[in-house]
């Protein structure tokens, strides 16, 4: 198999110290194992350890497999560009807003894209008023990925209990109106969507469990949609990676409920493991593994050649 790749030398950055950490070394392992298979040259490099940037070797571009905070949010971008070292996917930029869901949420909605209201929430906030203003809610914090710390409040009791939960993360915690319905996802590569992919967790939602460890999870892709709802999905889809300021590739997670479409967030850096999404929407498009590993190089390419 031939591709731009082959005999690269070729970074895969992995790990960190994200609470998504062990799933950012799954999917960096997944991408390197395919990489040397094709013939690329590969560094593994964990950025939790100290010093890790002085083994980055020369000439390298880097794939950057880091999920969450310090790889999804400008950080990791950043180091790179300061070091002249290509890297993959979004720039600082649309990697620090988009790792901020509210922050996204008011770029959509000063857009009039559709997405379901939200407050941001503390412990002096007054949950009853949350309750009676967005009704039952998901809560989950602002800046972490892979569902950590996100769970459903329908009353006061369970909106404390679910404050409580998101906010060992840290960060800032948003309660965001739930949306009764089917949950989709759409990747986005190189300035395309890839065929939708409908989501159907055998638990309450797509949690962190449903995701990585239960596998019960169940995925229909392509979605089962009418051409016509595929193409308004995708175009939504589509114009809401780009006005968030992402870049190359990533997935934009929707619901559709009563009043139709609702846009929840995007990830600039998604999981790449044997359980992921924009690895199985490839697939139905006709691509292997490699072909989109070599597609998101060529993509990263032109956008940091054009910077």
């Amino acid at each position: 198999m031939t591709t731009d790749l082959q005999n690269m030398n070729l970074t895969v950055l992995m790990g960190g110290y994200s609470a998504e950490r062990e799933i950012s070394i799954r999917s960096g392992n997944a991408v390197a194992d395919v990489l040397e298979s094709a013939g690329a040259r590969i560094t593994r490099l964990d950025t939790a350890a100290r010093g890790w940037h002085r083994d980055l070797p020369i000439e390298t571009f880097a794939f950057n497999l880091l999920h969450g905070v310090g790889g999804e949010d400008g950080q990791i971008q950043e180091l790179l560009e300061s070091l002249g070292v290509h890297y993959s996917g979004s720039g600082p930029l649309g990697s620090a807003l988009c790792m901020d869901k509210a922050k996204t949420k008011l770029v959509w909605q000063s857009l009039g894209f559709p997405t379901p209201d939200f407050e941001i929430i503390d412990a002096e906030s007054d949950l009853a008023a949350v309750i009676d203003r967005l009704g039952p809610v998901f809560v989950k914090p602002i800046s972490e990925g892979s569902s950590v710390g996100m769970s459903k409040a329908h009353d006061v009791s369970s909106l404390e209990r679910a404050l409580a939960k998101a906010s060992e993360s840290g960060v800032a915690v948003m309660a965001e109106a739930l949306v009764q319905g089917d949950e989709f996802t759409v990747a986005i590569l190189r300035g395309q969507p890839l065929p939708p992919i409908k989501i159907i967790p055998a638990s309450d939602f797509y949690d962190f469990d449903a995701k990585y460890v239960l596998g019960t999870t169940r995925f229909e892709c392509p979605a089962p949609l009418g051409e016509d709802e595929i193409l308004a999905l995708q175009a939504l889809a589509l114009e809401a990676f780009e006005a968030s300021g992402a870049e190359v590739w990533g997935r934009v997670d929707l619901m559709r409920g009563a009043s139709g479409w609702q846009l929840l967030e995007v990830n600039t850096v998604p999981g790449m493991t044997e359980h992921s999404l924009v690895p199985k929407a490839a697939a139905a498009a006709g691509m292997s593994f490699i072909d989109l590993l070599n597609e998101i190089y060529l993509g990263s390419m032109e956008v940091r050649r054009g910077a």
